[in-house]
Parts: C-alpha cells; sequence; structure tokens
C-alpha cells in the first residue's frame, strides 16, 4: 500500500512535469531530430539499460515485498516496528528518486547510473550480515541511493533515441513494474523453497551488474 501511493505521488509530479513542458514546447517548430550514434549502439545500450532496470527492481522487490518478514524473522520484531523499517526504506526511495533527477543534470545521466547502480554494491553485500541497527541504516542507504537511478536511465534512454519520448516512457516504466512484479513472485518462491534469508544473500549480488554501464556511450548532454 504504502509502495502503490508513493508511486501515484512520484507519477504524479511527472505528469504535472509534462504537462508543462509541452506548454511551454507547444507552438515551436518542429525541428527533424537525428541521432548520432549507429544503430547497434544505440540497441546495445538500450538493453544495458533494461538490464539495469531488472536488477534494480528485483533488489526492490526483495525489500519491498519481504523486508517485513526478514526483520520479523531474523531480529523477532513486531510487525509495527518492522514496518516502520520499510516505511523508512520507502521514504528513501522517493527522495532518491526526486534528487536523482537534477543530481544527472549536473554531473552527467552516466555517472548517476554508475554511482547509483554499482556504488550500492557495497551496501547490499554487507545488509545480509548486519546487526538490527545497522539493516536499518543501510537499508535506507540503499533505497536512496538505487532509486536515484531511474530518472537518469529514463532520460538517458530518452537521449538516445530522440523524438521517441512516448515510446522509450512506455516502454521502461512498463519493463519497470513488470519486473518489480515478476520479482516478487520469484523471490517469493525462493523463499518458500529454501528461507528468505537465502533472498538477500542472492538478491545482494545483482547491483554488480552495474558494471556493465561500461558499455554505454558517453552522454555529455546536460541540461
Amino acid at each position: 500500500m504504502l509502495a502503490a501511493l508513493l508511486a501515484i505521488v512520484v507519477l504524479a509530479q511527472i505528469s504535472r512535469w509534462y504537462a508543462a513542458q509541452h506548454r511551454v514546447n507547444k507552438g515551436k517548430p518542429k525541428v527533424k531530430v537525428i541521432n548520432p550514434l549507429p544503430r547497434n549502439k544505440v540497441i546495445l545500450a538500450v538493453s544495458v539499460l533494461l538490464v539495469l532496470i531488472f536488477s534494480k527492481y528485483f533488489y526492490m522487490a526483495s525489500i519491498s515485498s519481504y523486508y517485513t518478514f526478514y526483520l520479523m524473522q531474523k531480529f523477532g520484531l513486531s510487525v509495527q516496528n518492522a514496518q516502520f523499517h520499510l516505511f523508512a526504506f520507502l521514504f528513501a526511495v522517493a527522495a532518491g528518486t526526486v534528487i536523482g533527477g537534477p543530481v544527472g543534470d549536473k554531473i552527467g545521466r552516466k555517472y548517476v547510473i554508475w554511482g547509483s547502480i554499482l556504488g550500492v554494491a557495497p551496501f547490499t553485500l554487507i545488509l545480509p550480515y548486519a546487526s538490527l541497527e545497522w539493516t536499518g541504516i543501510l537499508t535506507v542507504i540503499i533505497g536512496f541511493i538505487l532509486a536515484s537511478a531511474f530518472s537518469a536511465i529514463l532520460v538517458y534512454a530518452q537521449e538516445l533515441l530522440p523524438g521517441r519520448i512516448g515510446m522509450v516512457s512506455g516502454l521502461f516504466f512498463g519493463f519497470a513494474f513488470g519486473m518489480g512484479g515478476l520479482g516478487a513472485a520469484v523471490l517469493g518462491m525462493v523463499a518458500d523453497h529454501t528461507s528468505i534469508f537465502l533472498v538477500y544473500k542472492i538478491c545482494a549480488f545483482l547491483p554488480l551488474l552495474g558494471m556493465l554501464t561500461i558499455f554505454l556511450p558517453d552522454n555529455r548532454h546536460k541540461a
């Protein structure tokens, strides 16, 4: 429920921004946009971005769907206390989503993608072995850093395919939500057949897929 409410807030902000941009651009002469990158490089870059979305949303699904049960089983927390930790994570996700865009404008999308996907790996690798206090701290850090990637990935993809903003947005939003749902189902099966602790030990390695960012072409455009 909390995740759905946060998603509604984020999408509402995006829709208002898009409407404002549409009003600003309305009436301007249309310019034919030419993509400077070869088609094979664009396909490779988009494929890498989709893999990064996969790693991000599979890991996010492990927290949003099973973090409460993980805390209850490992540390013996009550439902209320465990949900408070989940709320802190989701709040960090919302903050990271909002802040990731402006940071990408200043330092470049590729650097944000590097930092937000691969940079979170040390924290995810430590998480399964952390104490209760450090678990709460680490999940907030993970949520904030990991969430900052999406806006950078989306805008980066739109710059790879200029003139196809609607198609790119639909593809990446749909893929992201799809991976979140698929991740929750797959990880639930893993937890049922093994343990919820193994789920977090496996998911800890997902951010290492961020190393694929090296295959993204340099993007020197800044807003």
